[in-house]
């Protein structure tokens, strides 16, 4: 197994602070050269050696293959054409999802079943004592939480400083996990509609429901249709589905989802597509920049899955379609990604309490679509022995970095002086 890290270094720093961006499947090693800049304060640069790390599967790091570009093109945006929630529809969905995982198991080999999530906090633990410290200095993103918490879970007299921020609870379901995800965008949605109308451009009229309805409306119209796009390519409804769900990461891209649905009124689907390929880290020659699709499928199979039995998944489907009358039509039988999997789910942490380890610091934002705010609240009170946190009131996914400087502070006083607020904050 081959671990890329990249080590970027202070003159004066002498500790070493690890660092995840989250995905499962994203690179910390490019995280940490394109954003080194953008992480913290002077202090914490003069205190810490950035260490950017892919975790294998990932990036530089063994990574999982699986289709081509036109393969992973079919899979992401093409449009079956069949009734969402149908027998053909659901038939397809398989049949798409089996000639993946044909493809990552050919083309990527046995590495496939030893990407989860325990086995990569084993190797941080390795890459801890590769740098020769006693304990283990930690700033993990969204999936990074977990990716924290399970280290935490194995080593935790190994912990040193460690912020968790856009935290998930190690102890959630992958059905409740999709359901908590669910709730999250649809939160988002209704904020940034809440927005929009406020916009004299906006597209949406009305009340915020209203507003909702026309949202949906503008999805179902695409079912079994698509639209042109500045490019050679048509906007589908998957392509316009993630791109939407893209647009609700952060408060900051609203104005794009904006923009976009005032082009579909005019019918044209190019922002859309636009968000949909930055989400999916498509180039506009029609590669594929990353493996974070594969690696993310790959992971996640492996930490858990849903029950995929027909009984299951319609149960999963109700719940869901109530969750949000916009959004839970398109999140339906998620049980099928992981139900074929080649290699079964690893054993992991009976408690992820990490008794024995110092304070660690949670960070959670109240408008977070992709981790919502009560996993944070909960991994700090109810799962971890010793939890502290600190809520962002805002919107958009994590907060370090990209929120106020009443987070930064908090943040960066204890990653430097080991200094905890002297209550939990609320900025």
């Amino acid at each position: 197994m081959k671990i890329a890290i990249n080590e970027y270094t202070s003159p004066t720093a002498k500790g070493f602070l690890l660092i995840n961006p989250g995905g499962p499947g994203a690179s910390g090693v490019d995280f940490v050269r394109d954003s080194y800049d953008y992480i913290g304060t002077d202090a914490l640069k003069a205190k810490y050696n950035f260490v950017g790390f892919d975790p294998r599967g990932t990036g530089a790091s063994s990574p999982i293959k699986c289709l081509d570009a036109a393969g992973t093109d079919q899979l992401l945006y093409e449009d079956n054409g069949f009734a969402i929630g149908s027998a053909q529809d659901l038939a397809s969905e398989r049949a798409q999802i089996a000639n993946f995982v044909a493809a990552c198991k050919k083309n990527t080999g046995d590495v496939l079943g030893f990407v989860d999530t325990v086995s990569a906090a084993r190797d941080l633990d390795v890459i801890r004592s590769a740098l020769r410290q006693t304990k283990l200095d930690y700033l993990g993103f969204s999936y990074g939480t977990f990716l924290g918490a399970t280290y935490a879970a194995l080593y935790p007299k190994n912990v040193g400083r460690f912020v968790l921020d856009g935290a998930i609870d190690p102890r959630v379901t992958d059905a409740q996990q999709s359901l908590n995800q669910l709730s999250g965008f649809d939160l988002a949605l209704t904020n940034f509609a809440t927005w929009c109308l406020k916009q004299a451009n906006c597209p949406l009229d009305g009340t915020v429901t209203q507003a909702r309805a026309q949202i949906s409306g503008v999805l179902r119209s695409f079912e079994g249709n698509s639209m042109p796009t500045d490019t050679s390519r048509r906007l589908t409804l998957p392509g316009l589905y993630t791109g939407l769900i893209m647009g609700l990461y952060s408060n900051d891209y609203w104005q794009y989802v904006l923009q976009a649905f005032n082009e579909v009124d005019n019918g044209t689907g190019s922002t859309f597509l636009k968000l949909a390929d930055f989400y999916n880290d498509r180039a506009t020659d029609g590669t594929y920049s990353t493996n974070t699709l594969e690696a993310n499928i790959a992971i996640n199979c492996l930490d858990s899955r849903q029950p995929a039995d027909a009984a299951s998944m319609n149960a999963q489907n109700k719940l869901l379609v109530a969750k949000s009358s916009v959004f839970g039509r398109y999140w339906q039988n998620g049980a099928i990604t992981c139900a074929k999997w080649p290699f079964p789910v690893a054993k992991r942490p009976t408690s992820y309490a990490a008794v024995g380890s110092p304070t660690i610091m949670v960070v959670g934002t109240t408008g977070d679509p992709a981790t919502p705010y009560q996993q944070a609240v909960d991994l700090a009170h109810k799962v971890l022995a010793k939890g502290f946190l600190v809520t962002f009131k805002g919107e958009g996914h994590t907060a370090y970095g990209r929120s106020n400087s009443c987070i930064s502070k908090a943040v960066d006083n204890w990653l430097v002086s080991g200094k905890l607020p002297k209550t939990e904050p609320k900025c």
